[in-house]
């Protein structure tokens, strides 16, 4: 009874010393006073565990929920958010599109949100654009007014929203939008754009070998039947290719991206030509609609301005949207006058990129099943870095099951990436006999 009794009085003592420095810290400035809150009684096993062992915050803000409302006429967009962040909205045109640039964030979303759309949205995709930066761009049915553009705090059951509301207008009125609010600051991809035209080391004379895992971040690329995209694929795929190259220690590989993010075309082509790249290598899995028929194998590509097949035509134009789908504005690209210039340098990179494609398919066939004709051409913008001989391999099509289980088969990469590494190194073999000095026919 003692015991019992002595546990009273010290709980009671205890109780009414946190009273009193409560009482003090409610007097302190800049301290609001709040209303006498009981004790809170002792912690159980559990509660002290989670005290000395907190779980990790998760440093990224995320895009938990999203929904859709009105007509063709008026759209409201929410996303639901974990918390307040800043966001940049701009329209493009040609086609219809409204992009969101945010901090980078995580989206919680379904595989598939996106897919269908309401009122003036067509359908959206959202993903990370550059380490640090995510977007939303939503495909329009029309030319739309952003009447509001806000994150809105917590109220009620409600999370943190981020809202849109859209309102259809006419083509003049949205394109004299355009060119008011789309203002470019320079300071935006500024850190990016310094890693991007850093020139290579100069005193390690090993050609460079630049490797393009295709699409990334927002842009997933093709995507097989049960949903997996070939952004993934491909960068798998390119990183052990990586490997391979950089042991055989006679070459230096760069990467246009080695994670999870969006390269526009124009940029992919830069990274080659500002690493003064003596090879180009873009890396990608091709698919076919569901109704168009099945195909299997892989195909090597190189650039030409005709299409050597209708296929080739299709992957082309396919591939060439990338930008769009990422909600890039293209009206930076080269006019007529420059693009009758690059053609002109490119016909002896192109004879090199020929030569490269050939020995690709020549090793690639003793390991890997190849399409038929397995060799083609197109005219792929990420090919037309004029002074880079350069080539796109399609892996395969992920519309295939047998040939998308190959692709994600440890064995079928390590077979196919030992055939495409021993192919760069018998191209520079070749050249450099042609020219030691220099790499160049004399």
């Amino acid at each position: 009874m003692i015991i019992r009794l002595t546990g009273v009085v010290v709980w009671a003592v205890c109780w009414i010393g946190c009273a009193s420095t409560w009482a003090q810290e409610a007097a302190a400035p800049g301290i609001t006073a709040k209303a006498a809150v009981a004790p809170t009684p002792p912690a159980s096993a559990a509660d002290t565990l989670a005290n000395r062992y907190p779980v990790a915050v998760d440093p990224y803000p995320a895009v938990t929920g999203v929904r859709l409302g009105g007509d063709e006429h008026q759209t409201r967009v929410v996303f639901d958010l974990s918390r307040g962040l800043a966001a940049r909205v701009f329209t493009l045109a040609d086609p219809y599109r409204l992009v969101v640039d945010l901090p980078q964030v995580n989206f919680q979303l379904p595989a598939r949100a996106g897919e269908t759309g309401h009122g003036l949205i067509k359908a959206f995709r959202f993903g990370l654009m550059a380490k640090g930066g995510s977007r939303i761009v939503l495909d329009l049915a029309g030319p739309v007014r952003v009447e509001k553009s806000s994150v809105l705090e917590p109220a009620g059951d409600q999370p943190t929203r981020l809202v849109l509301e859209l309102a259809a207008i006419g083509r003049e009125a949205f394109l004299h939008a355009i060119a008011l609010d789309n203002r470019v600051d320079p300071s935006r991809d500024a850190s990016r754009k310094i890693e991007r035209d850093a020139p290579p080391p100069s005193n390690d004379p090993r050609p460079v070998v630049v490797l393009d895992p295709g699409h990334g971040g927002i842009d997933e690329g093709a995507h097989a039947p049960a949903g997996e995209a070939e952004k993934t694929v491909v960068l798998d795929f390119a990183l052990m290719l990586r490997d391979k190259i950089e042991r055989m220690g006679k070459y230096r590989v760069e990467m246009t991206r080695s994670e999870d993010t969006f390269v526009a075309l124009a940029d992919r082509v830069q990274i080659a030509r500002a690493r003064r790249a003596q090879l180009f290598i873009s890396l990608h899995c091709d698919a076919l609609a569901r109704g168009e028929g099945d195909a299997q194998g892989a195909t090597v590509y190189t650039l030409s301005d005709d299409a050597s097949d209708a296929e080739a035509a299709r992957l082309a134009e396919t591939e060439n949207r990338a930008d769009i789908i990422a909600g890039v504005d293209l009206s930076r690209e080269p006019n007529a006058i420059a693009d009758i210039l690059i053609d002109l340098a490119q016909r002896e990179t192109r004879a090199f990129s020929a030569h490269f494609a050939r020995g690709v398919v020549d090793d690639l066939k003793t390991s890997v099943r190849l399409h038929k004709p397995p060799l083609k051409s197109a005219g792929f913008r990420v090919l037309k870095a004029a002074d880079v001989p350069s080539v796109l391999i399609e892996l395969g099509f992920v519309s295939n099951r047998a040939d998308f289980k190959q692709m994600t088969s440890e064995t079928w990469r390590a077979q196919a990436t030992d055939s495409v590494a021993h192919a760069v190194d018998a191209y520079f073999a070749t050249r450099m006999a042609a020219s030691p000095r220099t790499g160049h026919p004399e």
